[in-house]
């Protein structure tokens, strides 16, 4: 909760470009940074001729089927990609947005993989399946690696690193949210005049203090839930549950957009958007329904109950919020003009906005679409 509110803290008061930075701080010290240390250090655990704890045969390249429940915990992954959509908040600061902007997000796809992929590996093949922690595998692993080859002393300041991208994620998460959030209430009167207010740097740190107390008392779970992973992964469901029923939204309304919109200058347009929006929809509404099953690593709990929580809990986040939102509006919420924008640098001179494609451009196969 401490390095919550310093997240808190440090989003109100730092502009976009300085939560860019950290975040990205964040990202290269406590993500890739340890990512591929423990990708080294199980190569050469593996070199010195010492036994995977999982299987690598060819027999255990697929997982074990045991029913629907064995499929569960794909829904987690959904998470690893979830925020995706938040960066094109963003896409009005790119030089070339219709360049910069699809490279970017590439990019993170690509990253996205091997940092999920080639970790969990290492981590796989130094901690036994049924001793792993879904909230501690990966300390599990360098713990076991750092003493393996005698350097234990060094897990602490792996922990920190984590912290550090927890921190940098924290305030990814609490800068771009807040700020799409003010400029639709802004548009259409959806929160009072009092959390719509924008500091110097165009922050809406009323909102952010209110989400602060908000995930707090969320974050208490954590204490009253017997077992922390029980309540990592519940919680985890939960966010990735309200995030499909968000993403079959958007890929709904960007359909429509497209349809209804045409002639509409965009900062980036997307090709194949009709395909893109069905195999996106598609998927979001196959991990939703999976996400009520409980895993198989919960053994014989009640399916029931659990079912019931995850759709008390999808319910109370994601669904009631935008029910309140749409009822209580008001017009004379309705904040005319843009979010207050930070102060410009005089030593940066703004580039030259993209020219929007043309609909009718034949030379342009996306324009067609």
């Amino acid at each position: 909760m401490v390095v919550f509110w310093t997240a808190v803290f440090v989003s109100s008061r730092g502009g976009v470009s300085a939560i860019a930075k950290l975040a990205s701080n964040g990202l290269v010290i406590g993500t890739l940074i340890p990512g591929a240390l423990l990708v080294i250090l199980g190569v050469v655990f593996l070199a010195q001729g010492n036994s995977s704890a999982a299987p690598m045969n060819a027999s255990h390249l697929l997982p074990a089927w045991t029913g629907i429940a064995s499929l569960v915990l794909i829904v987690n992954n959904f998470l690893a990609y979830s925020g995706m959509e938040m960066n094109a908040v963003h896409v009005s600061s790119l030089r070339r947005p219709s360049s910069e902007f699809p490279k970017a997000m590439f990019l993170a796809i690509g990253l996205v993989l091997l940092i999920f992929i080639l970790p969990a590996l290492a981590i796989s093949w130094v901690v036994p399946a049924q001793q792993l922690s879904l909230t501690a595998g990966v300390m599990q692993a360098f713990s076991s690696f750092f003493s393996h080859f005698g350097v234990e002393r060094l897990v602490p300041l792996v922990a920190l690193a984590l912290v550090c991208a927890s921190l940098g994620g924290m305030l990814t998460w609490l800068a771009g949210p807040s700020k799409g959030l003010v400029l639709i209430a802004q548009r259409e009167g959806y929160m009072p005049p009092f959390l719509q207010q924008v500091n110097e740097h165009g922050v809406p740190v009323h909102l952010l203090v209110i989400q602060g107390v908000v995930t707090t008392v969320i974050g208490l779970m954590y204490a009253l839930i017997p077992s922390v992973s029980s309540a990592y992964w519940i919680l985890s469901v939960m966010t990735t549950q309200v995030y499909l029923i968000m993403y079959v939204l958007m890929f709904i309304a960007a359909r429509r957009l497209r349809r209804n919109q045409p002639q509409v200058p965009r900062g980036f347009r997307a090709p194949w958007l009709t395909l893109l929006c069905v195999v996106g929809g598609a998927a979001s509404v196959a991990a939703f329904l999976i996400g009520f099953v409980p895993p198989s690593q919960f053994g014989k709990g009640n399916a029931g109950a659990y079912t019931l929580l995850i759709l008390a809990g999808t319910g109370l986040i994601g669904v009631l919020p935008a029910w309140l939102f749409l009822t209580l509006r008001k017009p004379n919420w309705k904040i005319p003009g843009p979010i207050k924008a930070p102060a410009a640098d005089p030593s940066h001179r703004p580039p030259a906005p993209d020219p929007p494609d043309s609909p009718a451009d034949p030379s342009n196969p996306a324009s067609t679409i």
